[in-house]
């Protein structure tokens, strides 16, 4: 009876998602830029979807992206392709091709987060299920980088950035429960086993920095190298946390609050290079967001039902998704800059927004193309 009654209440919350055409509208600052197609350019990924993060070495070349088959590719931008670049492990059979690649990618992996060291010219990406890995830049098959001394091992690792000065690499492992093929179990259950963690490769030692977060997601390193920002989705909340100890501003928790109240689930976070830090929100809060992050014990109890959550998810995003992307200011964590599709033009969802020369190269872990818009 107990049963028929959570499905009756999850039912009527996902009919009640359907009539909600409203998204969290942001409290806007400084500007808005609204994007308007058809200026905004897609290019197709070749084989696979989601490009989920955007980096470009210290050449200028790229963008590199990892995609939902594995690979690591490179744009080549003046022969307008994709290029094969590298791969975070061996198995490779059955891994390319048109086929439901989150079926595979515990076997074929799935690169995420991904930053270049300046010395060496070597890439690290954070794979959800290889690990912490690294790459030549010649790129060819990563490597992993030993994380044995961690108290858990990493499960669903996500973000990564790296200090130019001292290479010390910096990332995220979203939870220690749930892997990257069940990640809606993350927030539907209220799940805290996220962590901020650091490797130094001078001395191979890694260490955890923040532990007990909710969804740990993208992780940057700030522009006078004095904190780190990393996104803690299930709250929909950035934290600030201070490389220097003795900074008056670091709480008895080790962090504080950037920003909060975010008008949807943050993903991964870049700094722009006009100030601030552009953050992609995965998709726009609804009634049906708000209630399930309101009522966390309905998610768990949902969690134990014979049903399939990450179809759901996926078929929910497929029709109601509204990805978005927010500039917050670098001081005060205000958003002063919107970045969104127009009606009948909108993102499925929005996992980064890369600005470099005048140009936002935006990610989606869910589409099969990257999008480029000048500014």
């Amino acid at each position: 009876m107990m049963k028929l009654f959570f499905v009756l209440a999850i039912s009527f919350a996902l009919l009640l998602s359907l009539f909600d055409s409203s998204g969290e509208s942001p409290k806007h600052g400084e500007s808005m830029l609204t994007v308007h197609f058809p200026d905004f350019h897609l290019i197709p990924t070749t084989g696979a979807s989601g490009p989920e993060s955007f980096v470009f070495d210290f050449s200028g070349d790229g963008p590199y992206t990892g995609l939902s088959d594995g690979r690591i590719v490179k744009w080549i931008a003046n022969e307008s392709r994709w290029m094969d670049f590298a791969v975070t492990t061996l198995t490779r059979e059955g891994c390319e091709g048109p086929h439901e690649h989150q079926k595979t990618e515990h076997v074929c992996g799935r690169p995420l987060g991904l930053a270049f060291e300046k010395s060496t010219g070597d890439l690290y990406i954070a794979d959800a299920y290889m690990g912490l890995l690294k790459v030549g830049r010649e790129g060819g098959l990563a490597n992993q980088v030993s994380t044995r001394q961690l108290d858990k091992p990493l499960r669903f690792t996500n973000a990564v950035d790296v200090d130019p000065w001292t290479g010390v690499v910096y990332f995220t492992d979203s939870s220690s429960v749930y892997q990257r093929r069940n990640y809606i179990g993350v927030i539907m259950s209220g799940d805290r086993t996220g962590r901020l963690m650091k490797y130094d490769p001078n001395t191979n030692q890694v260490a955890t920095l923040l532990r007990n977060l909710a969804f740990a997601n993208g992780v940057v390193l700030s522009q006078n190298r004095d904190y780190l920002l990393v996104a803690e989705t299930a709250t929909s909340r950035i934290l600030r946390y201070w490389l220097n100890d003795t900074s008056v501003s670091k709480s008895h928790d080790d962090y504080e609050i950037f920003a909060e109240q975010l008008p949807g689930f943050p993903d991964n976070i870049k700094r722009s290079p006009r100030g601030g830090f552009w953050v992609g929100l995965n998709t726009k809060h609804s009634k049906l967001t708000k209630f399930a992050i309101s009522n966390a014990w309905l998610g768990r109890a949902a969690l134990g039902l014979p049903v399939d959550w990450m179809k759901v998810h996926s078929y929910w995003a497929k029709y109601k998704g509204n990805g978005m992307a927010v500039r917050l200011s670098e001081g005060s964590g205000v958003i002063s800059e919107v970045f969104e599709g127009t009606n009948g033009n909108k993102w499925i969802s929005i996992s980064e927004v890369e600005e470099r020369d005048g140009t936002l190269w935006v990610g989606s872990v869910n589409t099969p193309f990257a999008g480029v818009y000048k500014i």
